[in-house]
């Protein structure tokens, strides 16, 4: 589906060149769920934004399927970010004012998508809570929140930063299964972005970033949520 191909990321401070990314190369395929692990400065987040089309490497490309992301005008990265990318954020981004179906309903139209919004919620196991606003959820449920509204358009490829970052450990593992789930049931692929090794076992690709570099990636079978346990 996507090609990552000697991707590099330079950043100026002053007189000196930092790289965030430094020759960085792997693929992702559909109803595979890829974890990136790695400490703080380590490039994860820098790779997620370039896989999203929010910034743009200093060397190297990024194709997905016969498109070359890394050519296209600012415009046409719109129309990827919107028609391609699902994106689900550690501090969730709901907009307070509006009910969770209202948040997620707000995303299909953005991509005219005719699915009826609740659909979305009931997948995530929010059915209960579909007019309640964010003030009146918990942290957990904010997050499911985010993932049925980035669910709703509909993307190809589900990048999330640090989904679980906030969130308590049972919890956490309530949402590594959904997005495990999401991955082994539909055409999306799943990128978490994390710290935490705990979640390395439920991925079927890993890649391990350190100082900028891709210090270890493995392909293996995940072990679904519930089974380590």
């Amino acid at each position: 589906m996507l090609e990552f191909n000697n991707v590099s990321k330079e950043y100026h401070v002053g007189d000196r060149v930092i790289k965030a990314l430094d020759d960085v190369s792997f693929k992702i395929n559909e109803h595979q769920f890829t974890v990136v692990l790695g400490p703080s400065g380590s490039g994860k987040s820098t790779l997620l934004n370039i896989l999203g089309g929010m910034d743009r490497p200093t060397k190297g490309k990024i194709k997905f399927k016969d498109q070359f992301v890394n050519e296209l005008n600012d415009r046409d990265l719109t129309i990827y970010r919107r028609k391609v990318i699902g994106f689900v954020f550690q501090f969730y981004n709901l907009i307070p004012s509006l009910t969770a179906l209202e948040n997620v309903a707000i995303a299909a139209q953005l991509t005219d998508n005719d699915d009826a919004a609740v659909s979305y919620l009931q997948d995530v196991g929010l059915k209960e809570r579909i007019n309640n606003f964010p003030n009146q959820m918990s942290g957990g449920e904010m997050q499911r929140v985010s993932i049925a509204r980035a669910l709703a358009k509909k993307p190809q490829l589900l990048l999330c930063d640090e989904p679980t970052g906030a969130l308590d450990s049972v919890t956490s593992m309530k949402i590594v299964k959904i997005l495990q789930d999401i991955a082994n049931n539909t055409d999306t692929a799943v990128v978490m972005v994390t710290h935490n090794p705990q979640f390395e076992q439920y991925g079927n690709q890993i890649i391990k970033l350190k100082d900028g570099k891709v210090e270890l990636m493995t392909h293996k079978d995940a072990v679904l949520v519930g089974e380590a346990e």
